[in-house]
Parts: structure tokens; C-alpha cells; sequence
């Protein structure tokens, strides 16, 4: 039959190159093809880290990692124990291309060159005799007389398996319905948040760990985060700010991105010794103003502005009332701001939402209605905070599906 292939890959990216290449290493004769619908593919791969890579994350316990997933997190554990960080580690560099972790846990390769991970990539689907075809779009997919047939606009594939490796296509996830699979309906996670607030304009740059809360219009918290805060000249960003965008995606959604923002500035103080604390400063520096003296280990230009809002920057020690520091701890352990919309976070395109998880088989991230349909990567309604988890899961559900194949297929 033309255009039969034992294993066909819809999509070129991360998780689609890396089913294809473990299939293939394993099966030299069987026949292994991928369709992309771009020009080269790998674009994520391309530009993820800023052009370096974040291949994945420097943490080698599978609970502990999975917990990186806001969507997802229950289910990967079991694929963890089979295929995770280390093996990640191990994969590349059997294949010439060592990974560094660096401080923040993100990993990346020696070379921190994107290009590093993609030359792999394409060495190893031509060594394996893995057939790429590029700018081929996918139109209908169809299940018939046990066969996948993949009609594009060009041209019809035929093939006994089949893995979907498509991201987080709206396109496919519509042909995917009309197969009846249940897919959650998309929305952005790993955003940034827009914020006019005077406390924080110019500040951009400034960055201190925080406590963040969501608040409903009862001043209520409905979600909460931990982490640095980075000010930047459209509002907030860092890990506290990312990680609330991921875990709160669908909520913050609900709420059209325009909610009340609690920060706590001093999250290891309480009121109590955050007060004994403004008091020992005051026994010790009373002829000092408050703006110049910085405390909480807050950066200078963060605590100016933060005192200055309470009215106290041209105050000395010594003139100012408990009253006053009360107002001014107030200030800096639950000041409210007004997010008013979302920004993409530099290169991340990560969505929560797709193929719904309780459709699929996670021992070998098959489809629960045909097991001779496999769903890796994005596609899934799985997704994960920033610092190469993503991409983790990629490798992940890459793995397992090219370990089940292999055992189908050398029968």
C-alpha cells in the first residue's frame, strides 16, 4: 500500500521527534514517519530558554516533580517512576549532548545552544530511517479497516498505529471531537500580569519574595503563591506571578484576568515581629528617616516607595508613632493591587486544556477507546510551570509510547 507506515507521528515538536526516534531506534524494520505542517518543525525546541533550551529541570524524585504540573500531577507520578529527569540526562548524553543545571534547577545543554538539541534530533530520526514530511497539513484523521488513514491536503497515510503529537492545536483538537474524544476547553497558563498601580511604576527590575493571593469580591483569597515577585514596566512577573497563572489558569480566566491582587512584601514576619522589628529600628536609629533605611532585606527602592505611600519617608525613628509603623506593616504584608489583563511570558506558549486525562491510559499514554492510538506532549490536557517541566512531560510521554510500540511491534 502507498504510504503505509507502521508508526505515524502527527507533529514535528519535542514530544513527536522523540516517540519517533525511540520507536525507530528499536524497530529497524519497521517503517516510521512524522508529518509537520511547517517548514522545519522543532520551533518550540528552537526558541525555548531564549534560544538555549530549557530541556528539563534539576530535580531527580518523581513526586517532587510532579508536582510541577498543575494539570497532571496525579497522573504523571506513575510515568515518572518509569522515565524522568536522570533518564533525560542519560538520553543526551549517550547521543553526545551533556546537560548543566544551573542555579534555579533548569536545565539546559553544555553548548546553550538550541541548535545543540535539534542537530540531536535530526541525527538521529536519519540514522534511524525516520521519514519527515514537512508542510504537510493534516485535514482528517479516520480509523478503517484497522488502519489510521491521515488525509492531508496533498495526499492519504496509511498506518497501523498512530500518535498524535500535535501541541496545542485548536484545529486538531476539533477533528479529535469528531472522533468523540473529550477535550477541556483551552486557556492560557504561565502569564504575566498587567498592573498601572503608582506603588510600583519605575520599579521595573526590582524583584523580592513575596506571598501572593487572588482575592474575590469578597476580599476573600481563592488562590495563593509563593516565590520571588519581579516588577517589570507593564506590571508583574517572576516565579510567584507565573506559578499563580498556572495553578489559578481557569479561575483567572473566569475572572476575564481583572482581579484584586494581595502582596505580602515580608512573608517570613507576622504583624507581631514585623512591629518588634520597626521598634528595634527605632531604639537603634532614631534620628534616621525611614526612607533611608531599608529593612526586611526589601530593596531600597521597593521599601522608599513602600513607606513613602504610608506617608512616613520624611520621618524620623524617632517620630513615628506605633500607629503609623502599624499602618506601614499593613502596608507591606497585605497591600491590594488591581491586575487589569495578562501578557504572554517571554517565549512560553503553554496551555491548560485538551485531550481530557481520563481518556487515556497512562501506563503507555494510549487511548482508552483504541490502543492503537497514542496521545504525547501537549495535546493532553497536562501542562506545567516554567523551568523545562514542559518539556520533561514531552520526554516523558515520548518514551513510554515508543517502549509500547516496540513491544507491539516486535511481535
Amino acid at each position: 500500500m502507498e504510504n503505509y507506515f507502521d508508526i505515524l507521528v502527527i507533529g514535528g515538536g519535542a514530544s513527536g521527534f522523540f516517540t519517533a526516534i525511540n520507536a525507530a531506534k528499536d524497530l529497524p524494520n519497521k517503517k516510521v514517519a512524522i508529518l509537520e505542517k511547517t517548514k522545519e518543525g522543532l520551533n518550540k525546541v528552537r526558541i525555548s530558554g531564549g534560544g538555549r533550551c530549557n530541556v528539563t529541570h534539576g530535580e531527580f524524585l518523581p513526586k517532587p516533580l510532579s508536582e510541577n504540573y498543575p494539570r497532571g500531577e496525579k497522573e504523571l507520578l506513575g510515568p515518572f517512576h518509569k522515565f524522568m529527569t536522570g533518564d533525560t540526562f542519560a538520553w543526551f548524553e549517550e547521543r553526545g549532548v551533556p546537560l548543566h543545571i544551573e542555579e534555579d534547577g533548569r536545565a539546559f545543554p553544555t553548548t546553550n545552544s538550541s541548535e545543540t538539541i535539534i542537530d540531536c534530533f535530526l541525527q538521529e530520526a536519519s540514522k534511524y530511517g525516520v521519514t519527515c514530511f514537512y508542510r504537510t497539513n493534516v485535514v482528517r484523521i479516520a480509523y478503517e479497516k484497522d488502519l489510521w488513514k491521515v488525509s492531508t491536503s496533498k495526499e492519504d497515510f496509511f498506518a497501523a498505529d498512530l500518535v498524535i503529537a500535535t501541541g496545542s492545536s485548536p484545529k486538531v483538537w476539533r477533528m479529535l471531537c469528531g472522533m468523540e474524544f473529550d477535550i477541556v476547553d483551552p486557556v492560557p497558563s504561565l502569564f504575566t500580569f498587567h498592573c498601572d498601580d503608582p506603588r510600583i511604576l519605575d520599579l521595573q527590575g526590582v524583584s523580592a519574595e513575596t506571598i501572593v493571593e487572588v482575592l474575590n469580591a469578597d476580599g476573600k483569597s481563592v488562590i495563593d503563591s509563593y516565590g520571588p515577585l519581579l516588577i517589570t514596566h507593564w506590571g508583574m512577573s517572576g516565579p510567584a506571578i507565573l506559578k499563580l497563572s498556572a495553578w489559578g489558569a481557569r479561575k483567572l480566566h473566569a475572572l476575564d484576568y481583572k482581579f484584586s491582587l494581595k502582596i505580602n512584601w515580608i512573608p517570613t514576619h507576622n504583624e507581631e515581629t514585623a512591629l518588634q522589628t520597626l521598634q528595634q529600628l527605632q531604639k537603634a536609629e532614631p534620628r534616621k528617616k525611614s526612607g533611608s533605611t531599608p529593612t526586611f532585606d526589601l530593596p531600597r527602592r521597593l521599601w522608599q516607595r513602600l513607606v513613602k505611600v504610608t506617608g512616613v519617608d520624611e520621618m524620623r525613628w524617632a517620630d513615628i508613632s506605633k500607629a503609623q509603623m502599624l499602618a506601614l506593616i499593613k502596608e507591606l504584608r497585605a497591600g491590594v493591587y488591581q491586575i487589569d489583563g495578562k501578557s504572554t511570558f517571554k517565549e512560553e506558549f503553554v496551555t491548560a486544556g485538551g485531550v481530557d486525562l481520563k481518556q487515556i491510559d497512562f501506563k503507555n499514554f494510549a487511548s482508552k477507546q483504541n490502543d492503537n492510538l497514542y496521545f504525547v506532549g501537549e495535546v493532553l490536557d497536562v501542562d506545567a510551570i516554567t523551568g523545562g517541566f514542559n518539556f520533561q512531560h514531552a520526554w516523558t510521554s515520548g518514551f513510554l509510547v515508543a517502549q509500547d510500540l516496540i513491544k507491539k511491534h516486535s511481535k
